[in-house]
């Protein structure tokens, strides 16, 4: 499955570790993660030589692109907030994961649209669970 991750890049990258066992973790399984770049510990430095067009223009394709999209929402971001948006207006499955005791928008819990999902987790194997049910249940 084509899979579109987001996860903060400028607004903050205390989550990195995160977003690499995610992204690893969807490849092992044989899924297309078509940002996996997100989850480079050089992301930020890699992004800094781009023209911001070229990013906007990329990642709003593959936001069009997708089956589905799975974002890691615990650092605030407006991108990560922005690329969301556009696949639930665009009605792409989406799972919104956060840590739990992060204090998180309403923005994306009081959300009803029907294909959004958002999860709450405290360990890499409840991620992990509330990540495969989510697959699970696109299938």
């Amino acid at each position: 499955m084509k899979i579109y991750f987001s996860g903060s890049i400028s607004g903050g990258r205390e989550h990195e570790a995160i977003y690499q066992h995610l992204v690893a973790r969807l490849q092992a399984q044989g899924h297309d993660v078509l940002s996996a770049h997100v989850a480079d510990p050089i992301a930020l430095e890699a992004e800094k030589g781009l023209p911001p067009r070229e990013v906007f223009v990329r990642d709003v394709n593959w936001v069009r692109e997708c089956e589905a999209m799975i974002a890691e929402v615990s650092t605030p971001s407006l991108g990560v907030g922005y690329e969301y948006g556009l696949a639930v207006q665009l009605g792409k499955p989406v799972l919104c994961v956060y840590r739990s005791g992060v204090r998180m928008s309403k923005m994306v819990t009081g959300n009803p649209a029907p294909n959004l999902s958002v999860a709450m987790y405290s360990n890499l194997a409840e991620l992990d669970e509330r990540i495969d049910a989510f697959l699970y249940n696109l299938t």
